[in-house]
């Protein structure tokens, strides 16, 4: 199976990883030609586009202006341990082995609106570009038709290396339509996580994505070889739901967090 999930806003490049290992971004060329628009926007054009503070964005101008190839272990950091937000809570990659980082590499990829597709071990510099963002480009208006097929197209590829034709998509709505489905060699499978809350199931999206990294871990962990092994997933109390489920929806509730 290969696993999708969305990168993270906050990022941690202070924390040196607990690995050595590291890979280049398989789409390294695009990104370079993609930052070369990032480079002509002003902070205030920043500000616009992300609606970010002016420190966000003057940040954020300083990263596009430092951001520079060869990618080196001095200059940037794995993927996987750099993203700091909710769902890398949840999959806490610091806390895997190599052994299993190895493993992520052919079952994991993180979708990016710079980087396209990453693998857990690319190396990647401090950026902050959202898939869903308006910004005009040599390709286009926006950053889906920047990608247009390319992300499909090497998701193919991975597909096939890793053994099977089973995405699970953990990514989110806004990041997963850089991937077009229809041309897309696998069955997609995704998982939803509902808390119980006001006397009903719903999706909180706090928990929800931190649900999405805990089955990214229980992919690495358990390495599931078909869908029906997806239905043990049990991470944080979570429990699956036949019920609720479809063929290619998998629903999974709580009644307390954890």
């Amino acid at each position: 199976m290969l696993a999708l999930i969305s990168p993270a806003k906050n990022l941690d490049f202070e924390t040196p990883p607990h690995v050595s290992a590291y890979t280049q971004p398989q789409l390294l060329a695009e990104a370079e030609l993609l930052m070369a628009d990032c480079r002509k926007l002003t902070p205030a054009d920043l500000a616009s586009l992300m609606k970010l503070s002016d420190k966000l964005a003057g940040l954020n101008a300083a990263r596009f202006a430092q951001w520079s190839v060869p990618f080196t272990p001095d200059n940037a950091k794995p993927a996987v341990l750099a993203f700091n937000g909710d769902v890398y809570g949840g999959l806490d990659a610091a806390s895997l082995s190599l052994e299993q980082l190895e493993f992520a590499q052919s079952h994991l990829r993180i979708l990016s609106g710079l980087y396209g597709l990453l693998k857990p071990l690319d190396l990647i510099q401090p950026y902050r570009l959202e898939m869903g963002i308006k910004l005009a480009n040599s390709r286009g208006n926006d950053l889906y038709q920047f990608w247009g097929e390319r992300i499909t197209e090497l998701l193919n590829r991975e597909v096939a290396a890793q053994g099977d034709n089973v995405v699970v998509n953990l990514a989110s709505n806004e990041y997963f339509k850089s991937v077009k489905p229809k041309l897309l060699d696998a069955t997609v499978v995704t998982p939803v996580f509902k808390d119980f809350k006001n006397g009903q199931y719903k999706i909180i999206s706090f928990y929800a994505k931190k649900a999405r990294g805990l089955m990214a871990r229980f992919l690495i962990e358990q390495r599931p070889t078909d869908v029906k092994q997806l239905e043990a997933f049990d991470y944080a109390g979570y429990r699956f739901s036949a019920e609720q489920s479809s063929a290619d929806t998998l629903v999974f509730l709580r009644d307390e967090p954890q």
